[in-house]
């Protein structure tokens, strides 16, 4: 498979392709090794992989923060919030009250 360069009959090195947003998205040196990412409508990188084979992806909470990590190595980094699940009867115990006090809106 070609790379963009060859495909292109690009010359000059390095080859940097940009996003309407100024970001890098691509490269390529002359040696034929690549390099590409993706990036979410906040501008936070979210995938990459190059010619090696290697990949990653991660995720950003609101503020930019990464919050989860993995790559094609098989690390895992796994900052997400979880979700938080309690019975009626943990819930009235947190409160201190019996369970019968316990009422649920809709």
């Amino acid at each position: 498979m070609k790379t963009i360069a060859q495909q292109l009959n690009v010359t000059a090195f390095p080859l940097i392709i940009k996003n309407a947003d100024g970001s890098q998205i691509y490269g390529e040196d002359s040696d034929g090794y690549w390099w590409k990412s993706e990036r979410d409508s906040n501008g936070s990188q979210i995938y990459g992989e190059n010619s090696d084979g290697f990949w990653w992806r991660c995720e950003s909470d609101a503020n930019g923060k990464e919050i989860y990590h993995e790559n094609s190595n098989g690390v895992i980094r796994d900052k997400r919030p979880k979700p938080v699940e309690l019975t009626l009867e943990q819930i009235a115990a947190k409160l201190g009250i019996n369970i019968g006090q316990l009422k649920i809106k809709d």
